[in-house]
């Protein structure tokens, strides 16, 4: 009969698996049979973690702590869910309590790190990722942390460097398409500079949607110097990117499949050489060391006879007039009509910080000046049923994008808008490169593209910023909103 330490390594096989829901089951099997395991807690700590339920994470860490004082990995793990949940003072009273029980526990040193970072006290943050560095050198988890808030910082040489690293970290790779050039022909090195003069270049978006569309601009650079620039991209974005295409020598060619599919699912084009390759975030760097400037594009937008911005992005007329037409029976004198966006990925690391709750936009919604349209898609939508304000935001129809491509309806729709209200997600950079009015809420500290102070942004003239003034405090910012928008 198993041991109880072997029915959790087990249950911790399925959990890595990716069968979160699976091993949740059976670390309760195990709590049900041994309540007083504090091994069992800590696992099922982890796994409500890992489904972003934080406040059940908090109460399994404290009932392994309960039963088990001295235990350094339910410390940190607790305080890196009441992280999460924005309790500081209770996250930081645990990072101290792990690393007093073990010095030098480089988990806990990470995570009180971020927890400063994330809380406004940048320098205080980077004392600690300094202090991981000394007892870890060649971490590279470390190392692009303090990349990233270099880049945030303006500290381009360093970040650049620095964020070089993540390529170092487990489970960070390249997508398939990197791989399957290197079957097909040969080693074939990621640009950092070198002479393109009758040279093909191809480039891949290496994180989101949102980081696609924003650093699409290096392709338009390239395509000066090269012969030949290939974007590969997702085939539900070929349509919106095929838009960008105007300058000799750029094309999107190819596309990148989901991360499970095979290489052979791909296919170049027959005797295309293909001398470099690498992400649209390897460009950017590549273009900064090279000129000791950061690219953004500035060229690609321009004042129309309206004295508004058009960006490096558009869809076709046809599109837009379709829209209008759609859109035209919301429209009253002396209203505008705001386009509203959210909920980013709750996936992504940082949602927590950067996501806004509808709830907190009722001052917008019920203005007597302004109708508002819900742009938001998927994740978030339940709230518009959660809530009276959902009453009064019009909804889109079902089927957006689905015949024309990724963002194509979505696009034609922020051209028919007085503005757009959003968070830090894919929409807001959909809009920034249409030249569509944007006003991007932030969070205290927000990706390091956005930097640190300022109102606007090198990389969209037709953007807004409004910065949150303290961490979870929104009401100012939507304060701030309604001043723009009057």
């Amino acid at each position: 009969m198993p041991t109880l330490a072997e029915i959790l390594q087990q249950s911790w096989q399925v959990h890595q698996s990716g069968n979160v829901d699976a091993a949740m089951q059976m670390y309760r099997g195990v709590l049900r049979q041994v309540p007083e395991s504090a091994d069992a807690w800590v696992y099922l700590g982890i796994a409500q973690f890992d489904k972003r339920d934080f406040a059940g994470a908090v109460d399994s860490y404290q009932r392994a702590i309960g039963l088990r004082s001295h235990f350094p990995i339910a410390w940190n793990n607790l305080g890196n869910a009441f992280r999460m949940l924005g309790d500081v003072d209770q996250a930081e009273h645990c990072f101290d309590q792990a690393l007093q029980q073990q010095p030098g526990y480089l988990s806990a040193i990470k995570n009180r790190g971020t927890l400063w970072i994330w809380n406004g006290e940048i320098e205080r943050g980077l004392k600690w990722y300094e202090e991981g560095l000394a007892i870890e050198p060649q971490n590279a988890e470390l190392h692009r942390n303090l990349g990233v808030i270099s880049l945030l910082l303006g500290d381009y040489e360093r970040g650049w460097n620095e964020y070089r690293w993540r390529w170092r970290m487990p489970g960070v790779g390249r997508p398939e398409i990197a791989s399957h050039l290197q079957s097909a022909g040969g080693h074939v090195p990621v640009w950092s500079g070198q002479p393109l003069n009758g040279k093909t270049v191809l480039i891949y978006p290496e994180q989101g949607l949102g980081d696609a569309i924003h650093f699409l601009r290096v392709a338009r650079a390239l395509s000066k110097e090269a012969d030949r620039v290939m974007v590969v991209c997702p085939p539900k974005l070929i349509p919106l990117f095929s838009s960008a295409v105007g300058s000799d020598g750029l094309g999107i060619e190819r596309l990148i499949p989901d991360v499970d599919a095979h290489s052979a699912a791909m296919s170049l084009p027959a005797g295309v050489p293909v001398d470099y390759q690498g992400s649209f975030l390897e460009v950017l760097d590549g273009l900064y060391q090279r000129d000791g400037e950061l690219y953004d594009g500035a060229e690609l937008f321009r004042w129309t006879e309206s004295k508004s911005h058009a960006g490096y992005l558009s869809v076709p007329e046809s599109t837009r007039h379709y829209w209008q037409n759609s859109l035209s029976p919301l429209r009253q004198p002396a209203k505008k009509l705001i386009g509203l966006n959210w909920q980013g990925n709750p996936e992504h690391h940082a949602d927590v910080y950067r996501s806004v709750p509808l709830e907190a936009f009722r001052s917008v919604v019920e203005s007597e000046s302004l109708t508002c349209v819900s742009l938001q898609f998927g994740h978030g939508t339940e709230q518009l049923d959660q809530s009276d304000l959902g009453q009064r935001i019009h909804r889109l129809p079902p089927g957006m994008d689905q015949s024309s491509g990724q963002f194509v309806d979505t696009a034609a729709v922020l051209y028919n808008l007085d503005a757009l209200v959003t968070t830090d997600t894919a929409i807001a950079h959909l809009a920034g490169s249409l030249g569509v009015r944007t006003i991007l809420l932030l969070g205290k500290v927000p990706d390091w593209r956005w930097l640190r102070s300022g109102e606007s942004t090198r990389w969209y003239p037709s953007v807004e910023i409004v910065r949150q003034p303290e961490l979870g405090s929104w009401e100012p910012c939507i304060d701030a909103v309604l001043t723009k928008l009057a």
